[in-house]
């Protein structure tokens, strides 16, 4: 099965999930006002187009996919939970670098993009270790 990422980016109208070029038969996008409705609107695009090929005695070219966040829409999405000084302290990239990711001013390099990805899944491990008594 082909692994496809399928890229969740911040819009005018909201949040957007498109595919990769996956050379496939069919292409599917996702949109709506918040990750969670992009992310279930391209699902429904999945189903659908595999729901059309069936109708239509076609042959379905089934794909195994993963979302991934450009970092502009991950800060927007998560800039409710975290400040850029928390994110600081979490990635080590400044909050003004972050801010200018954040705004579009500026695109991380791939390293700042992995520094800032590796801070986060270690931030998160810490939290899925916490027990309350």
């Amino acid at each position: 099965m082909k692994q496809v990422k399928v890229f969740i980016e911040k819009s005018s109208f909201g949040y957007s999930a498109y595919m990769e070029e996956a050379n496939l038969d069919y292409g599917l996008f996702g949109e709506g006002k918040t990750v969670a409705e992009a992310i279930d609107d391209f699902n429904k695009s999945y189903a659908g187009m595999r729901e059309y090929y069936g109708r239509h005695g076609k042959v379905f070219e089934e794909i195994d996919y993963e979302f991934f966040y450009d970092t502009a829409s991950f800060l927007q999405e998560y800039c409710k939970a975290f400040s850029l000084a928390g994110l600081e302290r979490i990635t080590g990239v400044s909050q003004t670098q972050l801010g200018h990711y954040l705004h579009g001013r500026s695109k991380p390099t791939r390293k700042t993009i992995d520094k800032i990805q590796k801070g986060v899944q270690k931030f998160a491990q810490e939290l899925t270790a916490v027990r309350f008594a």
